[in-house]
């Protein structure tokens, strides 16, 4: 098992045994899912060096992340707003407050916040040490 798989189930293990023990962890599932948000199946990265990166992201109203990739599997939950990622298709989805996702990979795509209050996402990247989690776009691929 890979050092990142190996870290992310002592976590929940962990989590488990001690709401098993007092009762006062309650623990709500927010994303099970094998599938990115458009259907790309979840392969864990076979890579030297893993590293796990998990951000807090904040794009404040009207602000966007600019059309970008991953390369890697990444997964989000917003905190707070509504994130609207859109593909170079034309294709948009929303993503309310208290929602998890698994993002698109090796897809263009740029996620705005279209609302009156700042977006804010807990981002957990599944990388490898000294590459880059997203890779940006040249320009507007819808162009």
């Amino acid at each position: 098992m890979k050092r990142a798989q190996t870290f992310i189930l002592l976590i929940v293990l962990a989590a488990c045994a001690r709401s098993q023990d007092n009762g006062a962890v309650v623990i709500t599932p927010l994303l099970k899912t094998d599938t990115t948000s458009i259907g790309q199946h979840i392969v864990y990265p076979n890579v030297p060096d893993a590293e796990v990166t998990m951000a807090k992201v904040t794009i404040a109203p009207g602000g966007s992340t600019g059309w970008h990739k991953h390369t890697i599997p990444v997964f989000a939950y917003v905190l707070r707003g509504t994130l609207t990622v859109e593909l170079k298709d034309g294709s948009a989805k929303q993503y309310h407050e208290n929602s998890a996702f698994a993002e698109v990979f090796d897809t263009l795509h740029n996620g705005t916040n279209r609302g009156p209050e700042p977006v804010v996402l807990i981002v957990l990247y599944m990388g490898k040490r000294g590459v880059p989690n997203s890779v940006p776009a040249s320009g507007d691929p819808r162009h």
